[in-house]
């Protein structure tokens, strides 16, 4: 009885914003009590991530822009989760997504456009989820999953709160992360800081990064540098009051994520730069189309510059030792040697993925599930699994068989086809940064032919450059409309 006169009495003299401001006014106290409790170290972490959280409930394109930094230095720490690995990037994605939605919700208007791609994605998810038919390890085949999932939502996200001021300062941040891996890289290999099995030519040590390994990090700066060299490429024609700055910032990142890729001593990045860099080129203009006999020529050239010395030794016999992986051998009966171990390791899983592929054409042996099925499929010699075969179309085509392979083709061709799109009808800063983002794709598809690069999160990273595609063309789209 006393509680219902309290109640009724309080919904006389309190109004409802008085009592959303007192309720408010205690939850921040019983917060801060909360952590006064706690180690200083996770009490800066506790504010530091509530001031994050409030920045991105109000605008969340304040939550893309940390993204974009979380992508390539969550690894530093990360944590293990019911035997899933979870950092910053996980961790950003997931706090993007929540609040996109809790904003939505809170004006009561649940709406997404519907851009080109969701398709696509859609249908790549699709033939993805059909493979768990023949799953061996479903706790895999989730991992792989969500990862497709989360790309598929940033895309969303991307496409739905990217203005296109906002991917200006999008592309902005990507510079300055790329950036920012570079001088990491830099320091490593001048340094001589990392493993020992990095050592290169007696002092050196391969860049790395927070990417753990070599070809990963080499994988991450030759996603970026396309948006430097694109930038370059339209210097002149920027329509931006900031064009000063952006030239600054693409000649800074050029010089120091080119010079990175270089010491990553990756040569699948560098076969996919040389090729961003060609196509990127033919794309920009016809005139620059001779670059690409240029390039051809180059690179046919490689073995006669090296005889004569015209190129560094180092350099000519690293790019020399990528013909043997353009070729195709069977490594049963082949003498392994330290000079070309890493050829015939690679090899090996190829010939895995094919045997998977043969048993299992249509739908492949699972989503993810490549290194669980991989020891029926392993050479003599090669029991250890390397987790994928490090050649993603072998690899898709192992895992979800030949509807997989032509979703994930689709998929892409979709991408190339919106990208190349981009490059004809924008112009200035835009089709600068339509140009980097093709050449990025180009560097994805060639390099993926010798690793997997759908690690560390890069295909969020992937899912934010698509999703800025969408953005550049906004006003576009918007005039259109209006004329209609």
């Amino acid at each position: 009885m006393w509680l219902r006169i309290n109640i009724g009495w309080l919904r006389e003299h309190i109004s409802f914003d008085q009592l959303s401001s007192l309720a408010l006014v205690a939850f921040i106290a019983a917060v801060g009590f909360a952590i006064a409790l706690l180690p200083l170290t996770l009490a800066g972490i506790a504010i530091l991530g509530g001031i994050v959280l409030l920045a991105t409930l109000i605008r969340p394109e304040f939550g893309l822009y940390i993204l974009i930094f979380a992508i390539p230095f969550g690894s530093i720490k990360e944590m293990t989760i019911g035997g899933f690995t979870v950092g910053a990037a996980e961790a950003s994605a997931g706090l993007v997504l929540a609040c996109w939605l809790a904003k939505m919700a809170a004006v009561r208007e649940v709406k997404t456009a519907h851009p080109p791609l969701l398709l696509p994605f859609l249908i790549f998810l699709g033939a993805i989820l059909l493979s768990l038919t023949g799953a061996l390890s479903l706790r895999y085949s989730l991992k792989e999953v969500l990862k497709w999932l989360e790309a598929l939502a940033i895309y969303l996200f991307v496409v739905n709160i990217t203005s296109r001021e906002r991917a200006e300062i999008a592309v902005t941040f990507i510079l300055l992360a790329g950036i920012g891996q570079a001088l990491l890289g830099l320091y490593q290999f001048l340094g001589c800081v990392g493993p020992k099995h990095f050592v290169i030519l007696g002092r050196f040590v391969r860049a790395y990064g927070t990417f753990e390994q070599p070809n990963p990090y080499g994988g991450y700066l030759g996603l970026v540098l396309p948006l430097t060299y694109g930038m370059l490429l339209g210097a002149g024609k920027s329509d931006t009051s900031h064009r000063s700055a952006d030239l600054l910032l693409a000649v800074l990142g050029f010089v120091l994520m080119g010079s990175a890729l270089i010491m990553s001593w990756s040569r699948g990045a560098w076969l996919g730069f040389i090729a961003a860099f060609v196509a990127m080129n033919m794309a920009y203009s016809r005139r620059w189309a001779v670059i690409f006999t240029l390039a051809c020529l180059f690179v046919a050239s490689l073995p006669f510059l090296s005889d004569l010395h015209l190129l560094p030794e180092a350099i000519a016999h690293r790019l020399v030792g990528l013909l043997p992986y353009l070729s195709i051998f069977d490594v049963r009966g082949v003498e392994v040697t330290s000079a070309n171990y890493a050829i015939v390791e690679r090899m090996a899983h190829w010939q895995a993925a094919w045997g998977m592929f043969s048993d299992h054409p249509w739908l492949g042996v699972g989503i993810g599930n490549y290194e669980p099925v991989y020891p029926a499929y392993a050479l003599p010699g090669w029991e250890e699994p390397l987790g994928h075969a490090h050649n993603y179309y072998l690899n898709i085509m192992a895992e979800t068989g030949l509807v997989g392979l032509t979703a994930y083709l689709f998929l892409w061709g979709a991408a190339f086809l919106r990208a190349w799109k981009a490059v004809r009808t924008c112009n200035g800063y835009r089709q600068a940064v339509a140009v980097g983002i093709f050449g990025a794709l180009v560097h994805l598809s060639v390099h993926n032919l010798f690793d997997n690069l759908y690690v560390h999160s890069m295909q969020v990273h992937i899912a934010i450059l698509l999703g800025l595609l969408w953005a550049i063309g906004a006003d576009d789209r918007e005039e259109d409309a209006h004329r209609h």
